[in-house]
């Protein structure tokens, strides 16, 4: 009795089948970036000026960029506090943020650059408008 040709696998067809996700992965990397977001535009926050008298600042609004800290305070209802590290180049200075519970959806993790805008509100606290992971 004659065998029958065993037919496995074809490894070409595996091989381009591989090759086309891996490029569908790198185009999409390239497309979308690692970034979830883009750095926030406006007036940069000068850091000297709020640790000296953030209270002088109430009202306006400022774009800061650092790497989270720590996670000072979290309540449901009122959102949570986190303590920015801002490298401005002549050091490290921290800086408190409240982030509001309307801004909740996004996932702050530590040791992690973010882009806030932030307006400040009575009392020098820094309030973010809007977060955007670097």
């Amino acid at each position: 009795m004659p065998r029958r040709a065993s037919s496995g696998p074809n490894v070409g067809l595996i091989l381009g089948i591989i090759a086309v996700v891996a490029a569908a992965a790198f185009a999409g990397k390239m497309v979308f970036g690692e970034k979830s977001g883009a750095s926030l535009d406006g007036t940069t926050l000068d850091m000297r000026s709020a640790v000296e008298n953030a209270n002088s600042l109430r009202g306006n609004e400022y774009i800061v960029e650092g790497k989270i800290d720590d996670q000072l305070d979290w309540d449901p209802q009122h959102g949570q506090v986190i303590s920015l590290k801002v490298d401005d180049g002549t050091g490290s200075e921290f800086l408190a943020i409240e982030i509001p519970p309307s801004l909740s959806n996004i996932n702050i993790e530590r040791e992690q650059s973010y882009s806030f805008r932030v307006r400040f509100r009575e009392g020098g606290i820094a309030v973010a408008e809007a977060i955007s992971r670097l």
